[in-house]
């Protein structure tokens, strides 16, 4: 009995010990993964430490990574309270700037003659300077949250929209002609096949607009607003207050991170799961 159990068993004792060094191996991965990061962050707040011991830089010019991370701590308060208030305008100006550019995009894809028209003009006010938009939109809009929403909106919609542009045009042909004979109508295809294919292209843009709209909502407020991370730089900058201005700096950093890191875990989930269809 033994004899013969053996040959049939050695495959699947073989297939086991591949797949527990694959496991092994994806583990140490996402280890990696996760680590690399944290050691790089380590790695800069040691550089910054050791600049500003070496050279013996004043802490008003450049404030050491510990006198910072002290200035958060106990201006914790009101450096959450202007963070909550940049973070409202860039998750609107996120939203409504990624939205327009989705609908833009998918007016485009089926109106080829409204692309040539519209398109030269989204590029040529995207070449328009970030700072040069805002003064207009500030004397438009006034100094409330309106003008920054619009400026993080701006921000986000050029990126987005040609990134879903291209994603839904980039369709297999073989399908799209073999939906074509199924007489599949515009919406079928737009949501069982351009849709799926834009995914990929949809989050890279994503990203760049994750961070790009917190960029954008502290420009607005550096215009003019009383609140806000960009308010708070503008003032520590006035007030010679170093350390309160890199607070501010590490914060808005922070916000854009964590956007950030939110759009890639839900790319993970969404695009992982149409790759499958």
């Amino acid at each position: 009995m033994d004899a013969y159990s053996t040959p049939m068993n050695a495959p699947a004792a073989s297939l086991a010990i591949d797949e527990a060094r694959y496991l092994a191996e994806q583990r140490r991965l996402a280890l990696q993964r996760r680590m690399l990061p944290v050691l790089g962050i380590v790695g800069l707040l040691i550089a910054w430490w050791a600049v500003i011991a070496g050279f013996n830089i004043k802490p008003f010019i450049a404030p050491s990574p510990m006198l910072v991370m002290q200035t958060i701590i106990q201006k914790s308060d009101l450096l959450l309270q202007n963070l909550g208030v940049t973070a409202l305008e860039a998750l609107f100006g996120f939203i409504l700037g990624n939205l327009a550019a989705i609908l833009v995009a998918s007016v485009f894809v089926h109106s080829k003659i409204l692309q040539w028209i519209f398109l030269p003009i989204a590029v040529a006010i995207n070449a328009i300077p970030v700072v040069a938009k805002a003064p207009i939109l500030v004397l438009i809009m006034g100094n409330g949250m309106a003008p920054k929403i619009t400026i993080a909106a701006m921000v986000c919609f050029f990126p987005t929209l040609i990134n879903t542009v291209r994603g839904l045009e980039a369709v297999n042909p073989q399908i799209m002609d073999l939906m074509r004979i199924l007489s599949a109508t515009r919406t079928q295809i737009y949501f069982k096949l351009r849709l799926f294919s834009a995914l990929p292209y949809l989050f890279s843009a994503l990203r760049i607009a994750a961070s790009m709209c917190v960029i954008g909502a502290i420009i607005g407020e550096w215009i003019g607003s009383t609140q806000g991370i960009g308010a708070q730089i503008i003032q520590a900058t006035y007030n010679y207050d170093s350390p309160l201005l890199y607070a501010a700096i590490v914060m808005s950093a922070f916000l854009s991170g964590l956007f950030y890191v939110v759009i890639a875990l839900l790319e993970k989930r969404v695009v992982k799961w149409s790759a499958s269809h």
